[in-house]
């Protein structure tokens, strides 16, 4: 699954310089050796946030609480130099809190906004499950349209804007489940575990001596510049139509309700665009779909009923798509 697929040589149809893509896959391991320095992971983690951000996508991080959710947003925001706003989701949190609103200005006799926590770079939405449906669609114009509505005026946001999502998937009490309309905003959804031993003993030497202190890597003209480069990615016309088999064969499955949406064909896609890019190479490989497609697919699948009281998961009929469809032509 790593052959250079028919007709894509290097920079022959992107036109991106070997330089530049040299340039660009040095910086991106730059950017991980920071976060290694108070983050102890996979490495597909910490790519996997750089590729969002490249593909101007979103993040859902679910795991259980103390496993370094937060240390690893803030060690990115830092690594890219970006701004970072942080939201504690709760019950009584008002969309107002989020967007922000317009204050009357005594002195002037007008009304100012004053900006919510959504104007920023990176927003990390700290159990956005802990919040009612209202509040969380109020992220939901935000993620998608890069601009939020306060009081029926429209304000954009700058980019690159990633927002960076966490949930707690074993409370059950006073959480309201995400709807799969937002849900399909997440370009990916990561399932963070607990460490494996060798990795818990390097988190208590981490923690044995000072904080490590994260240097910043890109600058924030840097980080829109490698967005639009991974826009000149190259993906041959198979890959495409091996991208839409795979969306395919998830609705087609008979313990699916709803399976990927044509978003979510495109949204692999772009993701694709940003691994290659980030690996050094201005054209996409069936690898780089085969690796994303569980992070960028799974969670937007809806399965039955009793395919669920069956213990059967979205994840599964993913890898069940990957193993049965085939690179260059059907099943």
């Amino acid at each position: 699954m790593t052959e250079l697929p028919p007709g894509a040589e290097p920079g022959a149809e992107s036109g991106i310089e070997p330089a530049l893509l040299d340039r660009v896959r040095r910086r991106s391991e730059a950017v991980y050796a920071q976060i290694d320095r108070v983050f102890v992971g996979p490495r597909y983690l910490t790519e996997s946030l750089l590729i969002a951000m490249l593909a101007r996508g979103h993040i859902l991080l679910e795991g259980v609480p103390g496993i370094a959710k937060t240390t690893l947003v803030k060690a990115f925001a830092q690594a890219v130099d970006c701004e970072y706003r942080r939201i504690q989701f709760t019950p009584d949190l008002l969309p107002s809190d989020i967007t922000g609103t317009y204050i009357l200005n005594m002195q002037e006799s007008n009304f100012v906004l004053r900006k919510g926590p959504i104007f920023a770079n990176i927003v990390l939405g700290d159990e956005i499950n802990r919040a009612p449906a209202k509040t969380q669609s109020a992220l939901l114009e935000a993620m998608q349209e890069m601009q939020v509505t306060i009081e029926g005026s429209t304000q954009r946001l700058e980019p690159p804007f990633l927002v960076l999502a966490t949930q707690n998937p074993v409370e059950q009490e006073g959480v309201y489940p995400l709807p799969e309309a937002q849900l399909d905003r997440f370009l990916i959804k990561l399932m963070m575990g607990y460490p494996s031993f060798d990795q818990e003993v390097q988190v208590l030497k981490t923690h044995d001596r000072p904080r490590a202190q994260i240097t910043p890597v890109l600058q924030h003209e840097e980080v829109l510049q490698m967005s639009e480069l991974a826009d000149r990615v190259h993906v041959d016309d198979e890959l495409v139509a091996y991208i839409v088999r795979l969306a395919q064969f998830t609705r087609q499955h008979q313990q699916a309700h709803l399976g990927a949406s044509p978003r979510a064909a495109i949204a692999l896609l772009k993701a694709a665009k940003a691994r290659a890019l980030l690996r050094g190479r201005d054209y996409v490989l069936p690898d780089d779909i085969v690796q994303l497609a569980p992070l960028v697919l799974a969670h937007r699948i809806v399965l039955r009923p009793e395919a669920e009281l069956n213990g059967y998961r979205a994840e599964d009929i993913v890898r069940q798509a990957v193993e049965t469809v085939r690179y260059g032509g059907g099943r």
